[in-house]
């Protein structure tokens, strides 16, 4: 199977997505959608922006790599009365071949696009389906960053076994240089990109421990991280540094309740 597949079919990521979907709404009201516009949401989940999407009028083909989230996100998106207008398949941010070129008013991918494992792929795909005219939106977490998800990143790679030879790290693309190398080299000129930090808030109902336990048991690099740790006889440590973290940048003043925010690149991308 394909890594990058087993990698988000292995957990559930609705488990995250739970907390995720105000500031993804708020993310989606800043595209300048309008009623009509075609979206492609690429590494979509199970919809906390193709679904915001379609209910403002736009015609949303969101598309991600885990059978089980587009499952949850054709679910959802019947729920919500938007199956007309919001279909949900499976796909390969790397590979869109089955798309026509210039088919998109926008493409969005809001930390998804950047756990593909060939950047520059991902960067030529979402070029060749945009309009002209078009934007691309990307949020990808950044490197070496003092917020949540980057420190999640961190951690967890101390306790996980080298990556293999070649790898890519997905973190890359939170780096305002290798977005310009990476959409240069699918044709767009460094004026058409901008690169602007921006801030996401996870949302969680329950204390910063039993987040850390949702991270555990659904997000896939953490279940990866945590079944190394334990080989290693180390799981203890992991998970004491989690919540160590999670009760750090914990900014909810209520027992019960876990609000962290973590900051984020935005990119913006202009194709002529």
């Amino acid at each position: 199977m394909n890594p990058n597949k087993a990698l988000w079919e292995q957990g559930d990521f609705t488990r995250i997505a739970a907390a995720m979907r105000e500031s993804g709404e708020d993310i989606v009201r800043q595209l300048g959608i309008a009623r009509g516009m075609k979206v492609l949401d690429l590494g979509c989940g199970d919809g906390t922006t193709a679904l915001p999407a379609a209910k403002l009028g736009a015609q949303v083909m969101a598309v991600d790599i885990a059978s089980n989230l587009v499952a949850a996100g054709n679910r959802r998106a019947e729920q919500a009365g938007l199956a007309a207008n919001c279909q949900f398949i499976e796909g390969d941010a790397c590979d869109l071949s089955g798309i026509e070129n210039k088919t998109f008013d926008r493409v969005v991918s809001i930390f998804g696009a950047m756990f593909a494992p060939r950047p520059l792929d991902v960067a030529r795909e979402m070029v060749r389906v945009t309009r002209p005219g078009g934007k691309i939106v990307m949020g990808n977490w950044i490197p070496n960053d003092p917020t949540l998800v980057a420190q999640i990143l961190k951690i967890s790679a101390a306790y996980s076994p080298p990556p293999p030879e070649g790898f890519v790290s997905p973190m890359a693309w939170g780096s305002p240089n290798n977005v310009i190398e990476r959409f240069g080299a699918a044709g767009i000129a460094w004026e058409g990109i901008s690169c602007d930090r921006d801030t996401y808030v996870f949302d969680f109902e329950g204390t910063p421990a039993q987040f850390v336990d949702t991270f555990r048991q659904y997000y896939g690099p953490t279940m990866n991280a945590f079944a190394a740790a334990t080989r290693d006889g180390k799981a203890d440590a992991l998970y004491g540094e989690l919540v160590q973290l999670f009760e750090r940048q914990n900014q909810c003043q209520y027992p019960g309740r876990t609000l962290i925010p973590a900051t984020f690149l935005r990119v913006t991308v202009s194709v002529g």
